[in-house]
């Protein structure tokens, strides 16, 4: 879990996922994966939200299970690697400079457990590629 960082709020955190998820849904690689599943972008924008703000600040909003909704989804390491640097763009861009690497971290965790997770789930073998990224 990410520690709370001082100075980090909730419109932070609003401001992150939706720059993001915009870019994600104009992105030619990944957007037509988000965009042919999601059906309802204000509602996932908000569970979003929901889930970084528990990751973040502990606010304990969330408490889905991210793992289950991506399994199935047509998507291999092209697709992690442009999540994670549309992820690593935007964090730098709209957080402030001393709390972008924390929440960077966070996503290069969860694009290695999911990535791992896809691969397991097609029984293929995989192994962490992000998290010890420079």
């Amino acid at each position: 879990m990410i520690e709370p960082v001082p100075g980090i709020g909730e419109d932070d955190i609003r401001r992150l996922v939706h720059t993001f998820y915009g870019r994600v849904r104009e992105d030619d690689l990944i957007g037509p994966v988000f965009n042919e599943k999601v059906e309802d972008w204000d509602h996932h924008l908000a569970t979003l939200c929901d889930f970084w703000s528990s990751l973040a600040l502990r606010s304990g909003r969330y408490q889905g299970r991210p793992m289950r909704a991506h399994l199935l989804l047509p998507i291999r390491e092209q697709h992690f690697d442009r999540w994670l640097d549309l992820f690593e763009t935007t964090a730098r861009e709209v957080l402030p400079a001393e709390a972008a690497p924390a929440f960077i971290h966070r996503a290069r965790q969860i694009a290695d457990s999911f990535e791992f997770g896809v691969a397991t789930q097609r029984g293929e073998l995989a192994r962490p590629r992000h998290v010890n990224r420079a």
